[in-house]
């Protein structure tokens, strides 16, 4: 089975820096911005089922937005990510699961979309409440969150295996 999975947020909330930590195993320092889209592609096992995960990386910046729609056609799943240390990531949920959801056909409308938390590990910083993430997944019909350092590589691992285990559930193969 092969999933398209599509990371999008704001420009600098740890998209990319989650990308790489969940491929390779361990922080990097020094990632370079995403200038449009990066794919990257991991093997897993889940339930005994083969997956091929095809892992979209999409820039967060204004300049890019326009591209996201073209992408995101035949995603089986997404992750929406925020800067749990900085409010406005969060905010403009809005604006990123329109745009997500505009490239998507009719028959991929209702895929399974986690909310992840980044830079937890930045503790002292932390601005956004749990009662807020609740708040905006209730808007938006978004039943899951998950709070990771990729730094740390607390949860790195769980945002994959969670999304990949509800797009199996969608499909009714576990």
């Amino acid at each position: 089975m092969a999933y398209k999975i599509c990371i999008f947020g704001e420009s600098g909330v740890g998209k990319t820096t989650l990308a790489h930590h969940y491929l390779k195993g361990y922080f990097e320092e020094d990632i370079k911005l995403t200038m449009g889209a990066e794919v990257f592609v991991k093997y897993i096992n889940i339930e005994n089922i083969r997956v091929v995960l095809q892992i979209w990386d999409f820039g967060g910046g204004d300049d890019f937005k326009f591209l996201l729609p073209l992408y995101t056609k035949g995603s089986s799943g997404g992750i929406f990510m925020f800067d749990l240390s900085n409010k406005a990531s969060l905010n403009h949920i809005n604006g990123w699961i329109e745009i997500f959801k505009k490239g998507l056909v009719s028959s991929e409308k209702e895929i399974p979309i986690l909310m992840v938390g980044g830079k937890l590990d930045l503790q002292d910083q932390i601005v956004i409440t749990e009662s807020e993430i609740l708040g905006i997944a209730k808007d938006h019909n978004l039943y899951k969150h998950i709070k990771c350092s990729s730094k740390t590589g607390v949860n790195v691992e769980i945002i994959f295996e969670t999304l990949v285990r509800d797009i199996l559930r969608f499909q009714n193969l576990i």
